[in-house]
């Protein structure tokens, strides 16, 4: 018989055997995992799940990062990257400058190009389409992964087109899946108080629903380490898994923590690396229809990212190459990591590194490396 999983907290031993029988958690047993003191008890059966979807792998990818343009109305208090219409520091990016950053700064290799940027109050719906044609049309072997649902509902009302019909728009002109920013937290009084201004938990959960149904895969995220409790977590997490049973169309979820600096909202500490390896490893638990979850190296540090291996990530993200919004709030890790420097992470964490495109196909390292 296999060997239990090691727990000491006696209130984890009936939560061990739903996990080894592979049931489904409930929120009360979201908010066991949440306060008990075995931190390793914890770790072992988000590990143990992980290991039961992904085995040792863990994968990355080669992608570049492209902000459009930080001018955005929503005026997010927790926000460092956006800038309001006319305020300083302010930019956007022609197509051609876009084109451009395509061309010369993706990294050997890119399979994935992640674009993202403000609700900008004048660009015309005309400039995503061919900003998205553009990019196809000059480099058909990038995946496109653009646009949040925030950004997509902006649009939506932008055309006058309703959100559905904005989707196959974009998708006509190239879109590939949708990042899963601008979740934020889904509970809807402190969701008004951070990001009141911008589409709300049922908008959010809406676009991904459509995105799905209109064959697009997409990824989902939390931000916490603010203001929200661990009631107001699993509460999030439960959302999201709901809409999973439905549509199947979440690829990875990705918690990230706050930031702290450069922000509206003041004197928030954000969340200790203790609390990123509990988030992490509830998420894995409770998301049991999620195939990844990832620890977004950007915005964990580099050495949480490796131990968040072992508590239930199976996901580095990739080479990212220029990120602006973590690193605007005050992100301390380096703006790029090169594909080697993912692979002795890896394998450092004790995990075995799997290279992959935007929609989890395994691809040969040795092709990548040119």
């Amino acid at each position: 018989m296999p060997v239990p999983l090691p727990i000491f907290d006696p209130a984890l031993a009936p939560i061990r055997d739903k996990v080894l029988a592979g049931e489904r958690l409930l929120h009360a047993e979201g908010l066991v995992l949440s306060q008990t003191p075995d931190l390793f008890g914890l770790g072992a059966l988000a590990n143990h799940v992980r290991e039961r979807r992904n085995g040792d792998k863990a994968f990355f990818n080669i992608n570049r990062h492209i902000n459009y343009s930080n001018v955005c109305v929503a005026g997010c208090e927790f926000c460092a990257f956006s800038r309001r219409p006319g305020e300083d520091g302010g930019w956007t990016h022609t197509l051609d400058e876009i084109f451009r950053k395509a061309a010369e700064e993706c990294p050997p290799g890119c399979a994935e190009l992640h674009v993202v940027g403000g609700l900008h109050p004048d660009l015309p719906f005309q400039y995503y389409l061919d900003m998205l044609a553009g990019l196809r049309a000059r480099f058909p072997h990038l995946h496109l992964k653009a646009f949040s649902a925030v950004e997509i509902d902006h649009l939506a009302r932008l055309s006058g087109l309703g959100v559905r019909d904005t989707i196959r728009r974009l998708k006509e002109s190239g879109l590939g899946s949708l990042p899963g920013g601008g979740a934020e937290i889904f509970s809807e009084p402190l969701r008004q108080r951070i990001c009141g201004h911008k589409a709300d938990a049922r908008a959010w959960l809406e676009v991904h629903r459509i995105a799905h149904e209109e064959e697009l895969k997409s990824n989902a995220t939390m931000l916490y380490g603010h203001l929200e409790s661990w009631d107001e977590r699993i509460d999030h997490l439960e959302r999201l898994r709901a809409l999973q049973d439905q549509t199947g169309g979440f690829q990875a979820f990705i918690p990230l923590p706050f930031q702290t600096e450069n922000l509206r909202i003041q004197g928030l500490k954000g969340p200790s690396g203790l609390t990123d390896l509990r988030v992490m490893a509830v998420s894995r638990l409770l998301l049991d229809n999620f195939p990844h979850i990832k620890a977004y190296w950007v915005m964990l540090g580099l050495k949480t990212a490796q131990v968040a291996l072992w508590f239930g990530a199976d996901d580095l993200d990739g080479t990212v190459v220029e990120e602006a919004i973590g690193h605007m709030a005050g992100a301390s890790t380096p703006q790029a990591l090169t594909l080697a420097d993912l692979e002795r992470l890896i394998v450092e964490a004790g995990r075995r590194p799997v290279l992959r495109d935007t929609l989890y196909n395994e691809i040969s390292r040795s092709s990548s490396r040119r």
